[in-house]
């Protein structure tokens, strides 16, 4: 899967957020701002992609998407609780976007812990809805080497997004 995948994906993406009058944020970790480069690549995108956080570290997590330190010390960087207050972090930063997608994970090729391979990645999102947010959250672990590893994600975060923006019947 190439960037020019991801950067499809991010353009149907974009149309139905703009059908809906929607906007995204992003928060990643792992991906270090694929996310919001495939975002980015669509002429246009500034009309549905509001904002995305780069945020590595845990420190930046906490600082800047409101993570709570108790979460990251219970749980962990990469876990889906992690990954749904960054979604949600992300979402509260934005007075704009009604979706917010966050990305949490182990690229490779080193960095896995027990119950945590490398290829496991979180994933987060946050959608504004008439009584609140709602958030959920999900796990993958993808295989192949670092860039793989982050270009699946990316492509993942896309896709599942996409479904949370369909119009529903």
């Amino acid at each position: 899967m190439t960037m020019d995948n991801n950067a499809e994906l991010a353009a149907a993406l974009g149309k139905l957020l703009e059908q809906s009058g929607w906007m995204l944020a992003c928060a990643e970790s792992c991906t270090g701002g694929l996310l919001a480069a495939a975002m980015t690549e669509t002429p246009g995108s500034s009309a549905w992609f509001d904002r995305g956080f780069v945020t590595y570290s845990n420190a930046a997590k906490v600082e800047h998407l409101r993570v709570s330190e108790d979460t990251l010390e219970h749980f962990g960087a990469v876990s889906e609780e992690t990954a749904m207050e960054m979604a949600s972090g992300a979402l509260a930063a934005s007075s704009r976007a009604q979706l917010a997608v966050s990305t949490t994970g182990i690229a490779g090729p080193d960095g896995a812990t027990p119950g945590k391979p490398v290829g496991m990645v979180c994933f987060g999102f946050a959608h504004r809805t008439s009584g609140g947010v709602s958030t959920r959250a999900m796990t993958r672990i993808f295989e192949g080497d670092r860039a793989a590893i982050r270009r699946a994600a990316v492509a993942f975060a896309i896709r599942t997004a996409i479904d949370l923006s369909a119009p529903q019947d």
